[in-house]
């Protein structure tokens, strides 16, 4: 239902993380057609790193609604969004499993009508990983992001190799780049009350995913830390024990830290990345999107080499960057100086470009929302004849069958849950991230005896 002049912009928002919330939100705000309204329902896909109430207050960004829901619950809250509830832009923000699921889902929902909402997919941050296999799976969707030029014609030349057709891929930007280009360096002697020289290391919940590399790098923290008394050194950490992000950490740094005996000089920070950045002179970190944000705040930035340059640990995609560096550049006293033409291409830093950086996607919601006859049917690269042997298992995990429709037994109560489910299901969550933090490490180290 396209928007008219005076009706708001109705926005429906599917996440299944904090990160991803975040980044389907703002791309919300980023994407609608003009200075429209825009109406926001959030809901969050039911699963293991179901964002907490902590975890939603420090994303910082605002719904009208917004409520936790599964699979099946939301397809039928799809289902049943008609007239002046219809949604006009759907944002999936999944992983590419859940993606294709609800592309299925939504399919067999929307088959008899006339009219349905602009679909739109993308990726949170730094592609470096199953670029093919998160491409196909994000396939059908009107509008598939790419956050950069390079990404954009990676994600063409995907579809295309496999006879898809790509003209959904569309290029934007970051939705969460911002805040106040870097000032230069504070010196705390200059004047009294100015912060010390502060670095900040971006964690990452699942890189690198060993206790022994995990532990080197704390330890080159804290080292650095002590090297530099004069410094405020700085682990920014994504989320508190017991929360999950979009990956799984097995081995939280607060849980390493308590060994390490560090410095008064060195603490550990959460919050809302950009709030740390403002008080940012150095930004470290293994492959992070905060090297991104950083950059295009101009504030020197590092991807440290020190455990290799290895696609496992995505610092491969900053090959070129000139911020390859390692602990024992930075201690010495190395500042990176990023190419430029590296950085244009990643969509950051553009002097200027990120503010027209979401044009084309904005002109191409717009023209679909009143594209005469409405939209076509969901049309997904996979299907029963294409990929019989993927589909269905990644439709089975939200409980739907091949062609869409809910699986026998899935969850189907579209309420919120009476006190006793969520303390239940509270409990279960708890039980399966002590699993995950605890035993399963245990059990790992038993099997290397």
């Amino acid at each position: 239902m396209p928007a008219s002049a005076t009706k708001a912009l109705r926005v429906a928002v599917l996440a299944d993380s904090d990160t991803r919330w975040k980044w389907g939100a703002l791309t919300a705000t980023r994407v609608r057609p003009g200075d429209t309204e825009i109406h926001l329902d959030g809901y969050l896909l039911r699963g293991r790193a179901t964002p907490t109430a902590r975890q939603l207050r420090e994303v910082g960004v605002d719904a009208d609604s917004l409520r936790e829901v599964t699979a099946v619950e939301f397809l039928r809250a799809m289902e049943g969004a008609r007239g002046e509830e219809a949604y006009d832009v759907l944002v999936l923000a999944l992983v590419g499993g859940g993606v294709q699921a609800m592309l299925h889902g939504l399919g067999r929902v929307w088959q008899d009508r006339a009219e349905r909402p602009v679909v739109v997919t993308g990726y949170v941050g730094v592609v470096y990983e199953k670029l093919a296999d998160g491409l196909l799976l994000r396939h059908g969707a009107d509008l598939v992001l790419a956050n950069s030029r390079q990404d954009a014609d990676r994600f063409r030349a995907v579809y295309e190799g496999v006879g898809a057709d790509a003209s959904a891929v569309t290029e934007v930007a970051l939705p969460f780049l911002g805040g106040a280009r870097y000032a230069g360096e504070h010196d705390p002697s200059a004047e009294q009350g100015r912060r010390p020289y502060t670095v900040v290391f971006a964690a990452q919940p699942s890189v690198p995913d060993s206790r022994k590399d995990r532990t080197y790098l704390l330890d080159r923290l804290v080292r650095h830390a002590r090297l530099h008394p004069e410094r405020e050194v700085l682990l920014k950490l994504r989320s508190k024990p017991g929360e999950h992000t979009t990956h799984i950490e097995e081995l939280p740094y607060q849980k390493l830290v308590q060994r390490a005996d560090p410095p008064p000089n060195f603490r550990l920070v959460y919050g809302h990345m950009g709030e740390v950045l403002d008080r940012t002179d150095l930004l470290v970190t293994i492959s992070s999107t905060a090297a991104l944000e950083s950059l295009h705040r101009r504030i020197p930035t590092v991807v440290l080499t020190d455990l290799g340059v290895r696609e496992a640990l995505g610092n491969h995609h900053f090959v070129g960057s000139g911020c390859l560096a390692s602990w024992d550049q930075l201690d010495a006293g190395h500042r990176p100086a990023p190419d430029p033409e590296w950085v244009a291409r990643q969509g950051v830093a553009a002097d200027g470009g990120y503010e027209t950086a979401f044009d084309e996607a904005r002109e191409r919601i717009a023209a679909l929302l009143v594209r005469p006859g409405g939209l076509p049917p969901l049309a997904p690269y996979y299907t029963p004849v294409t990929a019989p042997g993927y589909l269905p298992g990644i439709l089975a995990r939200h409980h739907l069958a091949p062609d869409g429709t809910p699986l026998p037994g899935a969850p189907a109560a579209d309420r919120a849950p009476g006190p006793v489910r969520q303390v239940v299901r509270r409990a279960a969550r708890g039980a399966y991230r002590h699993g995950v933090q605890r035993v399963a490490p245990v059990i790992r180290r038993m099997g290397e005896l």
